[in-house]
């Protein structure tokens, strides 16, 4: 989640253009274009596998200060460190729990994405040697219940911890048990922005499929190959889900915006801390009318805050966020965003995407999307086709955007390798939740706490 890192002042919204900018900001020429990756991953204690808190000695506060060795700078919320800036133009920050997050800096290509992933890990497993700390790269804490877990010292976590319940049932799952990975990715004007969300957003159980890995809940199978990707079914309804109104004719930033009014508040960020206005309406702070803070009105920035506070499948800024993956190990971390370049940014391969899902029903990717969670490979797609056989089409298509891309590293090669992993999934029929399970059932004797000998990075 977002990570406040700049209190310099903001203009105040003026009009409604104000908030139309945030989008419309974001369009870039193509040769502007960048990727953006953000992943996750668990911490926790090579001793004993507990999750560290933040103040322990070597825990969470620790790694972070340890990091600074490499230049990144502290950025602190009432004198404690809760993330870390630069020197590569991305951030580190804290999940609610402590998943430690890398949000990549906007990068031109995916030798670049995965050099970056590379060395952060490189330099995360140097300080966490030292400091007794291990990583493991999961969309689900396989073992943990709620009340073995830390809270992060972070003042917009409190105000969701204690919202999350009101709304849904594994809203405080989703912070605290889970990890992702997320790409970040540019669009040049507003009906390129419309057509790459449609795609996304279409295709985004494909994604899930691929990457589910988190089939364990306390140490058992939950019969889900994805429980993270559920967990989103039943978090907040009022700011997640699949935006049916994005397939609407006219959808464009005027919508998506009134979308974004539409959810309700969580917090207001003044003076170094954040304000508990969570289920107050945007719509009322921009009349001055929010109960919290009578006659103010809001800033440029208190709606970056907000639009930072809706979860949907795909989401937009000023730039498209595509959000359907687990977390998972090295090799994932460079394979999500190679699937989504490949796809969003050749206009071939975009047309061809769109042609494959245009004519599915809004019922029909509903469906699908509660459907892949449980079943991954094995869901049946509005029009038929088994997920395996359908993700096989469409690494097709993002392989030949990679390879039209021509973006080589030094041996010459382009970015397809990077769908590697995705195409062993699909030949093998076995995601990374399989694999788990398999291990459990026939290498582990059924203990869950073999995973972090064989799969922490």
């Amino acid at each position: 989640m977002t990570t406040r890192t700049d209190d310099s002042a903001s203009p105040l919204i003026e009009s409604r253009d104000d908030l139309l900018a945030e989008f419309s900001g974001g369009e870039k020429p193509r040769k502007a274009w960048r990727i953006g990756t953000e992943h996750e991953k668990f911490v926790y204690r090579i001793d004993d596998h507990r999750a560290p808190t933040w103040e322990e000695p070597c825990g969470i506060r620790d790694l972070l200060m340890g990091l600074t060795e490499y230049g990144w700078a502290p950025v602190e919320e009432s004198g404690k460190v809760i993330a870390l800036t630069g020197p590569y133009k991305g951030t580190i920050s804290l999940e609610p729990a402590g998943q430690f997050e890398l949000s990549g800096a906007p990068l031109e290509n995916l030798h670049q994405t995965c050099a970056e992933a590379s060395r952060h890990l490189d330099q995360c497993k140097a300080v966490g040697e030292r400091l007794g700390l291990g990583f493991l790269g999961l969309g689900m804490w396989p073992d943990k219940t709620r009340d073995e877990l830390p809270r992060m010292p972070k003042g917009r976590y409190g105000i969701m911890l204690e919202y999350m319940p009101k709304v849904g049932g594994l809203g405080l799952d989703m912070m605290l048990r889970t990890c992702t990975i997320q790409v970040n990715l540019d669009y040049s004007s507003e009906a390129d922005m419309v057509k790459k969300f449609r795609v996304g957003l279409a295709l985004q159980p494909v994604a899930t499929a691929l990457f589910a890995n988190s089939p364990f809940t306390e140490g058992k199978p939950n019969g889900y190959k994805s429980f993270r990707s559920h967990i989103w079914e039943d978090t907040d309804s009022d700011r997640t889900g699949m935006l049916p109104f994005v397939f609407d004719d006219g959808f464009g930033y005027e919508r998506y915006c009134d979308y974004a009014l539409d959810v309700p508040m969580y917090f207001v960020y003044r003076d170094g801390k954040y304000i508990d206005v969570a289920g107050e309406s945007f719509r009322d702070f921009l009349e001055g009318k929010l109960p919290h803070l009578p006659g103010e009105k809001p800033t440029v920035t208190d709606w970056t805050d907000h639009l930072s506070t809706a979860f949907p499948e795909v989401r937009l800024k000023s730039f498209l966020e595509m959000r359907g993956a687990d977390g998972g190990r090295w090799s994932r971390i460079c394979a999500l965003p190679a699937l989504w370049v490949g796809l969003l940014y050749d206009d071939q391969a975009l047309d061809e995407s769109w042609e494959l899902v245009k004519h599915w029903s809004i019922e029909g990717r509903e469906k699908l999307r509660r459907d892949v969670p449980k079943l991954a490979l094995d869901a049946v797609t509005p029009d038929g086709q088994r997920m395996r056989e359908f993700a096989d089409k469409v690494l097709d298509i993002s392989a030949g955007g990679l390879t039209r891309r021509a973006r080589l590293n030094s041996a010459g090669d382009n970015e397809g390798g990077f769908l590697d992993p995705l195409r062993d999934v699909v030949a093998t029929g076995m995601t990374p939740a399989d694999r788990l399970l398999q291990k459990y059932e026939q290498d582990w004797d059924r203990d869950v706490s073999k995973i972090y000998e064989d799969y922490s990075f």
